[in-house]
């Protein structure tokens, strides 16, 4: 506790090896704060040093806190295929408005195995013709894999864009059975 008897901020980190690449997973005491790609050493201190900056505190290397060790068990069992659904707290706090609505309806609306259309989205949402806000709210998901921004696709059949590469996303998907595993 603080000075104030406040309990100060906590952010711990660790990397996973999975079958997209390294992840580097952040959490607080609220849960799971961030999830991103392709975790090499130059992304994971730009994503500590706006970590830091946006949460107030310095996060700490720790891939054996308690505040981690949930969310690496079922990351792992999700790259498996022994888990369809991530069951873990999250902490919102690093997105906020419109992104977070549609976030919170694409993590509770849009299941394993599925895909959906930003529109469609944006129309679950509350903004029917906001399919562009949508894909600015993908982009800005802190939270990939865990909230499935990787299941939303473009409505004319395209794969769409994706901020962990299309590759990773037909990775995802094809991990999901929504596409047909990659042939090399």
């Amino acid at each position: 506790m603080d000075s104030h008897g406040q309990y100060e901020q906590q952010v711990v980190w660790a990397v996973v090896g999975t079958d997209i690449g390294p992840l580097m997973l952040a959490a607080t005491r609220e849960g799971l704060v961030s999830v991103v790609f392709h975790a090499t050493q130059k992304v994971r201190e730009a994503m500590l040093d706006r970590l830091a900056s946006r949460l107030g505190t310095e996060p700490v290397e720790a891939p054996d806190s308690p505040l981690l060790a949930e969310a690496i068990r079922q990351m792992e069992q999700y790259f498996e295929g022994a888990r369809r659904d991530f069951e873990l707290p999250l902490d919102w706090s690093l997105i906020s408005g419109f992104n977070r609505q549609v976030l919170r309806e694409l993590a509770s609306g849009v299941p394993y195995g599925t895909v959906v259309g930003y529109g469609d989205l944006a129309g679950r949402a509350g903004q029917p013709g906001a399919a562009q806000a949508v894909g600015v709210a993908m982009g800005a998901n802190p939270l990939p894999v865990v909230v499935p921004c990787h299941r939303v696709v473009e409505s004319d059949g395209g794969i769409g864009g994706f901020g962990g590469g299309l590759e990773t996303k037909r990775k995802l998907l094809a991990l999901e059975g929504v596409l047909p595993e990659p042939l090399f």
